[in-house]
C-alpha cells in the first residue's frame, strides 16, 4: 500500500477516541519512509544525525512539559515513571552511543537543517496545553516505536552493531504510549471547556512536519 493510499484509510480524529487516528496516522509516515536499500551513506548518515539532534536534547525537555501541564495524579504519575527511566537509564547517553557508533553525530548543519521546525514544537510546547501536548507525545512514542526497525536497518548499513537504543526503545515505548493515551483520556475527563478537534491536534501536526524534515530536509 503506498503512502497515499494508506492516508486516505485514515479513520476522522475523534477527541474521545484519538489512538485509532493517530495509530493511523503514524502508519502512514512509516509509509512514507524512503527505502534504506536506495539511500546513500552520507544520506543514512544525516538522517540519523538529525533524528540524534532533535530527541538527545529535546525528548526529556518535551515529556518534563507534559508533567507541568497535566493536572490529574494519574497523568502525573504515568509520566513520572516515563521520565524516571528516561533519566535513571541515561537514554540520552544511549542515543549518543548509537549515533557515535553509526558514525553520525550530527554537524551544525544538521542541527540547523531541523531547527525551524524544532523551535516550532518547542513554542508549542511551552504554551502547556496538556490536551494537545499528550496527543503530540502519545504520537511521539507510538513513531519512535514503529521507528526503531527502520532506524537499525540505516545504522546496520553504515556498519554498527551497536542497537542498544533501538532495542531498548522498540520495546518499551508500546507501554508508554499507552500511558500516555489513558493519561488523555484523565485529563479530558477534567477538561472544562471543550477544544475544537482540529486545535487539538495542533502539536501532533507541527511533531509530524519536524519529522518529516529530519527525513527529508528542505
Amino acid at each position: 500500500m503506498t503512502a497515499t493510499q494508506q492516508a486516505t484509510l485514515t479513520p476522522p480524529f475523534r477527541p474521545e477516541a484519538p489512538q485509532e487516528h493517530i495509530d493511523s496516522s503514524i502508519d502512514s509516515f512509516m509509509a512514507s519512509l524512503p527505502d534504506p536499500a536506495t539511500l546513500s551513506g552520507e544520506e543514512r548518515r544525516g538522517l540519523i544525525a538529525r533524528y540524534t539532534a532533535v530527541l538527545e536534547g529535546n525528548f526529556i525537555y518535551w515529556m518534563t512539559a507534559t508533567h507541568l501541564a497535566v493536572r490529574s495524579p494519574e497523568a502525573k504519575e504515568e509520566i513520572e515513571e516515563n521520565l524516571l527511566e528516561e533519566v535513571k537509564d541515561n537514554h540520552p547517553g544511549m542515543l549518543r552511543k548509537f549515533a557515535v557508533a553509526a558514525q553520525a553525530e550530527p554537524t551544525e548543519l544538521d542541527r540547523r537543517a531541523v531547527d525551524r521546525d524544532l523551535q516550532n514544537v518547542r513554542e508549542f510546547v511551552g504554551t502547556l496545553s496538556p490536551l494537545k501536548i499528550l496527543l503530540m507525545m502519545a504520537f511521539f512514542e507510538g513513531f519512535i516505536q514503529k521507528f526503531m526497525a527502520y532506524l537499525a536497518d540505516l545504522a546496520a548499513r553504515s556498519g554498527s552493531s551497536e542497537m542498544v537504543y533501538t532495542d531498548v526503545h522498540g520495546v518499551c515505548d508500546i507501554a508508554h504510549t499507552q500511558g500516555l493515551f489513558h493519561s488523555y483520556a484523565g485529563e479530558l475527563a477534567l477538561a472544562k471547556n471543550s477544544t475544537p478537534s482540529e486545535e487539538l491536534l495542533e502539536g501532533v501536526k507541527l511533531l509530524r512536519t519536524l519529522l518529516q524534515t529530519i527525513v527529508r530536509p528542505k
